[in-house]
């Protein structure tokens, strides 16, 4: 496939935010596609060269250097250059403008394919160390030199990581579904593979190779992490028991990261809840896996919870964070070591994932020999709402969060990527204030005023509504800010700025600045109310209203969490409407 067929696809996907117009264009693009280049085109279409989970390097050249890698293939005048960007307000416009007036012209060009573009692209990424910086250029240069000037405006977005056209991940499995089984009534089959694989080009190769037959029959791989599944929320004991079937096992909700943990031989890796594999950082738990994990193969996870070597009593995550660098790692290591909770058991050379919670937790006892520092978090089954609730009181003056609370049925599968009721959280009680915390994605910025000038003053966030892949504001959060995280701001979320409001964001209010809705927070608010302004739930409480967090503040970052992983609209529609019971 030319990328010059790829280019046209996303110049018509950047011209409508309509979901459904886009899922058609991508159809027809995924049409003539074939296994040597589908899963390129896709990865690409993600903003990426490979799924984050590889830890392969990504591209991230800074705007100077594709300003430069511009005036030497154009033979523009620098400040021609640097005038086309501001006032274009975009490095991709700037160049393909710039192509269109190139003093210069090469001895030849070639009509560059897609796969040609991404072994490109994967060049530049790779380059590192003295002199990278002028590979890359020279590397971006070629490129851009044998391409038309629409594709040099999606090439400079793609080395810059700004070519965010708003598609979302469920949006390419329809399309997918549409191309290769005719409609999207199949997504779900191939959105299971998806979160068994967590690799959308993965899955994109099974069903152009062998039809939905590559798909009905995709396996389970140690090392390829499987996306988590995630709780709902209830007020109370009784009301979850009677939820569950009348049944339940009740476990610790640990402050600590969530790991999932691959075994594969003597080959560990150890993967976050947004599935960053994290192994580098905690040498210790992949030694403690090794050790205490019986058999062969097996994807476990757990909760990491760092402790105090002096005293043996655990830690809060803030505390845990520090482990998550670089450097210095086995002096880290011995200053905060971590203990590793265990709860559930996908893998043990069987996929476990469509067995329900009890085989999974028999298993995982059964493969695990436990030590202090590794073994299975502290759980009960029961059927009374009394003896869970003492369990809960107990949990919290251990330190804990509260409860995750899980069916016991025959249905308990392991449902991978969803947010399910099958796992309830049991935090604090639900009354007329709001006092549980909500995860939401930053999508716009307003400048502040006073001590704040110069400065964001105030953030937009919204949750998620999966139902229509969109994020739908929810309030936006003003206070809770240190004077640390206002400074540090502007570094953390405007790598994430675009032009223009996201076509995956759903907005009434016209925020100063627009990201892409990467970086998560956490906030708590007074209570959830009817809202004019935001969009959430829209229509569902009231006409013309969604739901907003009345008096939001800031609490913290949340860097093990990423946007699809917020709270999703529907769980704040129930958050409302538990506090209507309390009226």
């Amino acid at each position: 496939m030319l990328f010059d067929t790829l280019v046209e696809t996303y110049n018509k996907l950047e011209s409508t935010t309509k979901r459904l117009e886009m899922t058609d264009i991508l159809t027809d693009l995924f049409k003539i596609a074939d296994s040597r280049n589908i899963d390129k085109i896709i990865y690409m279409t993600q903003g990426k060269i490979h799924p984050d989970w590889k830890g392969e390097p990504e591209i991230g050249m800074a705007e100077k250097m594709v300003k430069e890698t511009l005036i030497r293939v154009t033979g523009l005048k620098k400040a021609k250059v640097e005038s086309l960007v501001q006032n274009l307000g975009d490095i991709g416009l700037a160049a393909e403008e710039a192509m269109a007036n190139k003093t210069q012209s090469g001895f030849f060009s070639r009509q560059l394919t897609v796969v040609d573009i991404y072994n490109g692209l994967d060049n530049i990424a790779k380059r590192s160390g003295t002199g990278s910086a002028k590979q890359k250029m020279d590397l971006l240069g070629s490129l851009i030199t044998d391409s038309s000037p629409m594709g040099a405006r999606y090439l400079s977005r793609m080395v810059e990581g700004k070519l965010r056209l708003g598609i979302g991940d469920m949006t390419i499995l329809d399309a997918l579904a549409q191309a290769f089984t005719g409609s999207k009534d199949k997504r779900p089959e191939l959105e299971r593979a998806y979160n068994l694989s967590s690799d959308l080009g993965a899955v994109a190769i099974a069903l152009v190779d062998d039809g939905l037959d590559g798909i009905l029959n995709f396996k389970i791989r140690a090392g390829a992490p499987i996306r988590v599944m995630a709780a709902q929320r209830l007020s109370n004991a009784e009301e979850i028991i009677e939820k569950l079937g009348g049944h339940c096992s009740a476990e610790y909700k640990l402050d600590g990261e969530r790991f999932q943990i691959h075994k594969d031989g003597d080959v560990v890796n150890i993967f976050s809840r947004r599935l960053e594999n994290i192994t580098h950082m905690y040498p210790d738990a992949v030694k403690l896996t090794i050790e205490h994990i019986k058999v062969d193969k097996a994807i476990i996870e757990g909760e990491a919870v760092a402790y105090n070597p002096d005293n043996g009593d655990d830690m809060p995550f803030q505390t845990l964070m520090q482990r998550r660098r670089k450097y210095k790692i086995e002096e880290m290591m011995a200053k905060i070591p971590v203990r590793v909770y265990l709860f559930d058991c996908l893998y043990d050379g069987e996929d476990l994932t469509l067995k329900p919670y009890p085989h999974r937790i028999e298993r995982l006892d059964t493969i695990t020999d436990p030590t202090d520092e590794f073994k299975p978090v502290e759980r009960l089954e029961t059927s009374d709402p009394e003896e869970l609730d003492r369990f809960f009181q107990q949990s919290l003056a251990e330190g804990t969060e509260g409860l995750i609370v899980k069916s016991t049925s025959d249905e308990s599968i392991y449902r991978a990527g969803a947010r399910s009721w099958l796992w309830v959280k049991l935090k604090r009680s639900y009354q007329s204030k709001m006092q549980d915390h909500v995860d939401l994605a930053v999508v716009g910025a307003f400048y502040g005023r006073g001590r704040r000038a110069g400065n964001y003053g105030a953030l937009l966030v919204a949750a998620y509504d999966p139902s229509d892949d969109k994020f739908k504001t929810v309030c936006k959060v003003g206070t809770g800010f240190t004077d640390e995280n206002l400074e540090e701001m502007p570094a953390r979320l405007d790598q994430y700025q675009v032009d223009v409001k996201p076509a995956n964001v759903d907005s009434l209010l016209e925020a100063e600045v627009w990201f892409d809705p990467i970086v998560v927070m956490e906030v708590l608010g007074d209570e959830i109310t009817a809202s004019p302004l935001h969009l959430a739930a829209f229509g569902e409480i009231r006409k013309e209203a969604g739901l907003a967090i009345r008096f939001p503040r800031f609490t913290r970052w949340r860097e093990d969490k990423s946007a699809d992983e917020v709270t999703q609209v529907g769980e704040i529609l129930d958050m409302y409407n538990a506090q209507l019971k309390t009226l």
